[in-house]
């Protein structure tokens, strides 16, 4: 009997594996003992097309059968991992690269002055709090150390906002990387807790009334129990909690029963006087500006809309004196910045102002600070920064302290000073602080290192796509490397979600140039990296550009001298497991190991759990005929071929990914291995009580690193 045996048409040969009781199973293509994935007959009509989804039990990531599965597969991946002799030199290695104090932007409210710190190998940043009048290097005192609330370093602080005079704090705390999140109430003074507690918010900040009475925030209804990580995250509710009062009674801000996909991000501005609203659908980049005038408090404080049509990307700056600043793309692919009076008709074209107008660079983001605006802008997907007076005068621009990324940056409209953080591909963030009145740039902190970066260099080439696009590439590696045709060499990409790709620091990357490899950055399309066209020109139906740009940069390296093919590895998370997903089923002859990790890797499904039908203005959705068309020709689980010899391969995910489900990880690892027709290994990892990676403890993380250099290493052959 060959039950399961289910194949969708020939169009789309994605093969199921045969149940264990088959004769078939016994294949002499699969060279590990693969665990036997549970499995079913299902089969799904999409316009007329069937296609079989024999792995479909693996989407329930709690069910027995799933949990033994894992455990296997784990099994699996541990044992082959554990042959390799770079496993435990790397780990050792990556903990004295992580093992620097790090300092993030610190920003003031009141008399007080916050900071995230590390000391190094803490699992968790530290909040810190210091007098305002000791200065910007103060040493302060300890407010919140998420590692003393759980001893395995899992719970994170993902949410902070101080109140205006800084006596309060609102901190949201995750549990295992998810994007749940938990507020709570600390005096900043002694760090005290206030009886305080509001739960289920997610994709969404906090923001204090200015008599700090309260806060506003968002939040969904509460999931059913088991259901926390599969909720489905629509109607979003802003809400009023009133300190010293229970949840239940936080009285309604806002909420769309007739706009169920529509999110929240609440700002208090202009001293207190207005609420300002961020209306998103989604990831589309299209937003909203609604507004409410606080001046008579929060309680019955009208919401209404300012910039209603969804038209453009509209992002608040800061408000000042009735004025709303805010970054747009309308009219602007590149951005710019307009005005427009918090008390005008609603969509009035005639009340917008230009401030500072469209550029040849990608405006990322702006801060009003010190009764100026501090221009963040991407050339060739490195930033410059800028000065502008209020009417958009330019004042100067800023000399940063070389090629790389603001990582973060802080200030208020009455500081003086923005302090940023700015790092690139050699060295990790230091710590600087840009007087607003000349433009000038301070050293605050350069962490103590255990390396030179000056032993390292990177330049910047352009690749030219199969259409033409001209793509950027950062290729980085030790001073002393020369090319050879013949260097293990690692690439990594995303290409999404207008999300720009520049120079930063990954311990993990270092780690591999110190050892002899180049790393390859790849600035795909469908990213932020040259504006809105840029990223148009790599979603929906052009998704497929964005797999081109990427093959387009691997035939490059083979053909640069400095490598080959088989001593090439392809690594990306999230979109970019996407990406190497489809680069696997695409152009396996291209590269030597592959790494997609956290990946959406079953397009015609991935909008039915938790956030992703967030993502559909990125990819479209299979519940469209036209779409699907786009999504089968190129997802990932659905293009895998029986007998393929595909390289070696390890996807990696966490069991609780609220996310990106797992069992998109799961499904695609299962049929790869069962489409495997050579020897090269098809492995996945999969982190315990792990989300996304947001707030995942440095500890997981080395391990987690080591483990991804020491399989390409060993796949390489290096």
């Amino acid at each position: 009997m060959r039950a399961n045996r289910l194949l969708p048409p020939d169009r789309f040969p994605y093969a199921g594996r045969p149940a264990a009781d088959d004769p078939a199973y016994d294949d002499p293509m699969s060279r590990l003992p693969y665990p036997v994935p549970p499995v079913s007959a299902v089969t799904d009509d999409y316009h007329g097309t069937r296609i079989a989804d024999p792995y479909r039990p693996l989407e329930d990531v709690d069910s027995p059968e799933t949990r033994a599965w894992v455990a296997a597969e784990n099994a699996v991946t541990e044992a082959w991992l554990a042959e390799s002799p770079a496993r435990e030199p790397l780990r050792t290695r990556l903990a004295e690269l992580w093992n620097f104090p790090r300092a993030g932007a610190p920003w003031r409210r009141g008399d007080r002055w916050f900071q995230l710190r590390n000391t190094g190998l803490q699992n968790q940043d530290v909040l810190w709090v210091a007098d305002a009048a000791e200065g910007d290097n103060a040493a302060g005192w300890l407010l919140l150390d998420p590692n003393a609330l759980n001893a395995a370093g899992t719970t994170n602080l993902s949410g902070l906002e101080i109140s205006p005079s800084g006596r309060l704090a609102a901190c949201g705390t995750s549990e295992a990387g998810s994007d749940w999140r938990t507020w709570a109430v600390l005096r900043t003074d002694d760090g005290s807790r206030l009886p305080d507690v509001v739960t289920w918010s997610k994709f969404s900040s906090a923001a204090w009334t200015a008599d700090e009475a309260g806060f506003v925030y968002g939040r969904y209804a509460a999931p059913s129990a088991g259901d926390e990580f599969e909720a489905a995250n629509r109607n979003m509710e802003l809400r009023f909690h009133r300190l010293g009062t229970e949840q239940a009674a936080d009285p309604l801000v806002y909420a769309r029963p007739d706009q169920p996909e529509w999110g929240f991000e609440p700002d208090v501005a202009d001293d207190g006087r207005l609420l300002v609203i961020t209306v998103s659908r989604g990831t589309a980049r299209e937003t909203r500006i609604h507004v409410a005038d606080l001046r008579d408090g929060i309680d019955g404080a009208a919401v209404r809309p300012l910039l209603d049509r969804g038209d453009a990307q509209y992002i608040h700056i800061g408000t000042a004196d009735g004025v709303l600043y805010l970054r747009t793309d309308l009219g602007a692919p590149m951005g710019r910045v307009i005005a427009v009076p918090a008390n005008a008709a609603q969509d009035d074209a005639a009340a917008i102002r230009e401030i500072i107008p469209e550029g040849t660079d990608a405006l990322e983001s702006v801060i009003l600070v010190g009764n100026r605006l501090a221009t963040v802008h991407l050339h060739d997907a490195h930033h410059r920064l800028s000065l502008f007076e209020l009417d958009g005068t330019a004042v100067t621009e800023v000399a940063l302290p070389g090629i790389g990324s603001i990582m973060g940056a802080a200030g208020e409209r009455t500081d003086p000073d923005l302090y940023l953080t700015f790092a690139d591909f050699r060295s990790p963030a230091s710590l600087y602080a840009m007087d607003v009145a000349s433009g000038a740039i301070r050293l605050v902190q350069r962490p103590d290192l255990s390396w030179n970066p000056d032993d390292f260099t990177t330049e910047l080439v352009f690749v030219t796509s199969g259409d033409g696009a001209r793509v950027p590439l950062f290729l980085c590696r030790r001073g002393d490397l020369a090319p050879d045709g013949d260097t293990p060499t690692l690439l990594y990409g995303y290409g999404g979600f207008d999300i720009p790709i520049g120079p930063m620091f990954k311990a993990e990357w270092l780690a591999w140039m110190e050892r002899g490899g180049l790393l390859a950055v790849a600035c795909l399309r469908g990213g932020g990296e040259y504006g809105k066209a840029w990223h148009d020109d790599g979603r929906l139906a052009n998704k497929q550009h964005v797999f081109d740009d990427h093959a387009a940069c691997l035939r490059w390296l083979a053909a640069s001298g400095w490598t080959r093919p088989a001593r090439i590895g392809v690594t990306g998370r999230s979109n970019g497991g996407l990406l190497v997903g489809a680069a696997i089923t695409q152009h396996p002859e291209l590269f030597g190991a592959a790494v997609p990790e956290v990946g959406v890797m079953d397009m015609l499904r991935f909008h039915r759990f938790t956030i992703g039908w967030a993502w559909v203005s990125d990819y479209g959705s299979a519940e469209d005929p036209e779409q699907f068309r786009w999504l089968i020709a190129y997802s990932p689980l659905h293009n895998l071929r029986a007998g393929t010899a595909y390289p070696p391969t390890l996807v990696t995910t966490g069991d609780h990914d609220d996310r990106v489900v797992p069992g998109h990880s799961f499904k695609f690892a299962a049929a790869m291995q069962a489409a495997q027709a050579g020897d090269a290994p098809v492995l996945i990892r999969i982190d315990m009580d792990a989300g996304h990676g947001a707030g995942k403890p440095i500890g997981k993380l080395i391990a987690e690193r080591a483990d991804v250099l020491a399989f390409l290493e060993r796949a390489l052959d290096v």
